[in-house]
């Protein structure tokens, strides 16, 4: 569910014409739900009742600052995988003993910088990122807590380009070493190990391979309880999927999902941690684009919209489904037609969709993007030197520009040229 509706003919965010807010910011534009945000943020509460946990929204899904503050003042904890991730958590108000820090490649500054700031736990991947975060800690004189991310081995059934958890994914350790590599952490002196991490992969629609990695993790936390370890925190990681098609089948509900964590790992007494992004944040996003042309080719009309593979990058590099709507409610009975909706970058892979069935659209038409808020803006580009474009957060009657539109002279003057042209 999400809370962009028709009323009175007009496509609305909550209670706000979308219409009004092109108007005032100009297009193309991403605009957030924050009654969305919330509502999907209290389903993963609510699933988790009744377990110790905290819920880490993964910020490499929509990291402004404002979506961030918005989910932090509900108590949300933050998977970041960066530096710049790191401080923008903290800017957004996030304390450090609620930020989690994953991602195969920490450098030995971004560690320090975590450390000092103050950090949960930092997910580590491969033996050399622990030797090096122990080296860094003990110059520091402190203690990092961490988890070992391990690799279970499952399939998780989704796009090749989202799958984490395979032997030949570049993420974890595999879990075979697992209890090598525990007993090798706890015999450095700059390590605290708090638990176990696992993480299989993004936009999964079924629940059994999380019950598989889940099971492995939880015959793992006894085999490494036996050998004296305190395993006392799961991270569980993220993944679960949204319904990009309306059309399609629901993937499950975080529910469901809830009582696979419960069934596989709720009796070993540990805090669980998930690292949910996508089903938080996608369909609590649109962008929306104006058309600039409608364009008749020998076989098919094309709709040339003034957004861009460099706006919303998913289609071009996934393959990757997004339900186009008008933002003018068609009257019932409308008649569909086929469109190849596409951007005005200079690349055939600048296309939204082929031949998607839509109303008659004219130029100047609005039309909105479905479920944009995760992954979207994060993965944007000024490719073709097409500014970023501005992102809205709209709560009840109200709206706020989260993220202005650079200017031309803004974005030329990002550029230097020595002295010597």
């Amino acid at each position: 569910m999400d809370h962009f509706l028709y009323r009175d003919g007009a496509l609305h965010a909550e209670d706000v014409a979308i219409s009004d807010i092109a108007a005032a910011v100009g297009t193309p534009f991403y605009i957030y739900s924050t009654a969305t945000l919330e509502r999907h943020y209290r389903l993963f509460e609510e699933a988790l009742a009744g377990l110790p946990h905290l819920i880490c929204f993964a910020m490499k899904s929509n990291g402004n600052l404002a979506v961030i503050r918005t989910l932090a003042e509900l108590g949300a904890g933050i998977d970041v995988v960066s530096a710049g991730e790191y401080l923008k958590a903290r800017a957004a108000g996030v304390p450090g003993d609620r930020i989690v820090f994953s991602g195969v490649g920490k450098t030995r500054e971004e560690m320090r910088l975590a450390l000092d700031g103050g950090i949960r736990q930092f997910n580590v991947e491969s033996e050399p990122e622990l030797l090096a975060l122990n080296e860094v800690a003990l110059s520091m004189g402190v203690r990092a807590p961490i988890t070992v991310r391990v690799n279970p081995d499952v399939d998780a059934k989704t796009h090749e380009k989202i799958a984490t958890g395979k032997k030949e994914n570049k993420f974890g350790i595999p879990i075979s070493r697992a209890r090598a590599v525990y007993a090798e952490a706890a015999a450095l002196t700059g390590i605290e190990v708090v638990g176990i991490d696992v993480h299989i992969g993004s936009q999964l629609t079924d629940l059994e391979p999380f019950e598989q990695a889940y099971l492995k993790v939880a015959d793992l936390t006894r085999q490494l309880r036996a050998d004296g370890h305190d395993i006392h925190r799961l991270d569980l990681g993220g993944g679960l999927g949204i319904p990009y098609e309306r059309s399609n089948a629901a993937p499950p509900l975080p529910l469901d999902y809830g009582a696979v964590i419960k069934r596989t790992v709720g009796d070993l007494g540990c805090e669980v941690e998930i690292e949910p992004g996508r089903l938080i944040s996608g369909n609590a996003g649109l962008m929306v684009s104006r058309v600039i042309y409608v364009k008749s080719g020998e076989e098919r009309e094309f709709l040339i919209l003034d957004s861009a593979m460099n706006d919303l990058v998913r289609p071009s590099m996934y393959g990757a489904h997004h339900d186009i709507v008008p933002v003018i409610e068609p009257a019932p009975g409308t008649e569909m037609r086929p469109y190849d909706v596409v951007g005005p970058v200079c690349e055939t892979g600048d296309t939204f969709a082929k031949q998607r069935p839509l109303p008659p659209i004219a130029a100047g038409d609005l039309v909105a993007f479905r479920s944009a808020g995760a992954y979207g803006a994060v993965m944007a580009s000024e490719y073709n030197a097409r500014p970023l474009i501005p992102e809205v957060l709209v709560k009840g009657d109200q709206f706020a520009v989260i993220r202005a539109r650079p200017t031309y002279d803004e974005l030329i003057n990002r550029d230097t040229i020595p002295q010597w042209l």
